[in-house]
C-alpha cells in the first residue's frame, strides 16, 4: 500500500508517481538510468484545488486520485519528496487516461 504523500498541488496541477509497470527489460539487457527514456505513465497521487473559469465557477478534474496517465515526455516539473520522485503536472499536460 503507497503512503500518504504530504504535497498539495495547487490550482489545476496534479501530483503523479511514475508507475511501476513502467519498468521493463526490452530482451533481457539492462539499460543504466542514464540512458533510459523519460518515463510517461504515471499514477495520480494527489489533486490540486482546481481551476476557476472566467464566471467564478469550479472545473472538475478529468482525471481522480489512482488513474493511472499518460503525460507529455517533458511537461511538468520533477520533485523528490522522501526519497520518492514525483511530476507535478498541469492537467492540460495530462495526454489520456490508461484502462
Amino acid at each position: 500500500m503507497a503512503k500518504k504523500v504530504n504535497v498539495k498541488p495547487l490550482g489545476d496541477r496534479v501530483l503523479l508517481q511514475i508507475c511501476e509497470c513502467t519498468e521493463q527489460m526490452k530482451g533481457g539487457i539492462l539499460i543504466p538510468d542514464t540512458a533510459k527514456e523519460k518515463p510517461q505513465e504515471f499514477k495520480v497521487v494527489a489533486l490540486g484545488t482546481g481551476k476557476v473559469d472566467e464566471n467564478g465557477k469550479k472545473v472538475p478534474f478529468d482525471v481522480k486520485v489512482g488513474d493511472v496517465v499518460l503525460t507529455s515526455r517533458y511537461g511538468g516539473t520533477e520533485v523528490k519528496v522522501d526519497d520518492v520522485e514525483y511530476k507535478i503536472v498541469s492537467q492540460d499536460d495530462i495526454l489520456a487516461v490508461v484502462g
